[in-house]
């Protein structure tokens, strides 16, 4: 057990004085995939080789969001789950900068000044090769190594990673695999199966009837996953993981004119979920969302639907430790 709990704090001001002086590797990192992962992964052998604290600094909400209202971003990790991730690779806390659009009328120079130095007492920033800051984006990678060089903070670092293909990871190409339904495409980019978390809300019990009962999350309206059908694995607030096949979409077979609903259908699983915050990690596009001429024929197809999963999940392996944190018993 460590020492100290992980800790997600509002503003850097929060920073307890045991966490000063450490190593923060700064940026968004949108769905912490694999090439954030090496801005991180390099962060936190820096901490452990300099004896210091490791600490994520981020902001909330997503700048894009900020600027373009109109136009929410499809977040792959909200800020719940990005910091279970943070901690998960090892990291001792996650300052969640407030983002308005006051916060990005600060100078560079203010932002160095004002959070890496007074605020969290840096001793080394860890960022990606493109990272900018500052009104207008004025301050890049050259500007923070002449003011670590100043002000007494130490900067690495870290080059674009890309795939095996050699296409750079982006949180862009995870969201166009969802989008196709692509969720294999989308895990290899993240190192980790895609997961969405929620609380677990009343639905119509239609599923309860039919004898294949339903644990209904309503997503982001802005969730850009493609409608369909998925093998899943759910892992509930406790920590304990179910296997199951879940259906994202409007429900065309007995509903009209219904909200994307996400509905999981627990394998061998009897119990309450109501008001239960779980995630659901995807493994497998199975098919798409399809109106069937009545219920006896999607019950014919529900039951296909937990054979096909059953027989998915029954061989996957972790992707990852992280991947293995997540979604594997430990």
């Amino acid at each position: 057990m460590p020492e100290h709990p992980f800790l997600r704090l509002a503003s850097p001001s929060d920073l307890p004085a045991r966490l000063k002086g450490a190593v923060v590797a700064i940026g968004n990192f949108d769905g912490v995939h694999r090439g954030h992962q090496a801005v991180l992964e390099r962060a936190l052998e820096l901490a452990r080789e300099e004896g210091r604290p490791a600490v994520v600094l981020t902001f909330e909400p997503h700048p894009r969001s900020v600027f373009r209202p109109d136009e929410p971003v499809d977040r792959l990790t909200p800020p719940a789950e990005k910091a279970e991730l943070l901690q998960a690779l090892g990291f001792d806390a996650v300052v969640e900068q407030e983002f308005t659009r006051a916060f990005a009328e600060n100078s560079a120079e203010d932002f160095v000044q004002s959070i890496i130095v007074d605020k969290l007492a840096a001793h080394r920033v860890v960022t990606g090769f493109d990272f900018h800051f500052g009104k207008g984006r004025q301050g890049g990678p050259a500007f923070l190594i002449d003011a670590g060089e100043r002000l007494g903070f130490k900067v690495t670092l870290v080059d674009a990673f890309r795939d095996e293909g050699g296409e750079i990871v982006s949180s862009s190409r995870v969201r166009m695999d969802l989008s196709e339904g692509d969720v294999a495409g989308a895990a290899a980019l993240l190192g980790y199966r895609y997961m969405v978390e929620s609380e677990i809300i009343g639905g119509e019990k239609l599923g309860r009837t039919l004898g294949f009962p339903t644990a209904n999350m309503a997503l982001p309206p802005q969730t850009n996953l493609k409608h369909g059908i998925y093998a899943v694995r759910f892992r509930r607030a406790d920590g304990s993981l179910h296997d199951g096949v879940a259906s994202f979409g409007r429900r065309p077979t007995v509903v009209t004119d219904g909200a994307p609903l996400l509905e999981t259908f627990l394998f061998d699983f009897n119990g309450d979920l109501y008001g239960e915050t779980c995630a659901v990690s995807f493994f497998a596009w199975l098919r798409g969302e399809e109106k069937f001429d009545g219920l006896d024929a999607l019950m014919v197809q529900i039951r296909r639907d937990e054979e096909e999963a059953r027989a998915v999940l029954a061989g996957v392996q972790p992707l990852s430790v992280l991947d293995q944190a997540l979604n594997f018993e430990n």
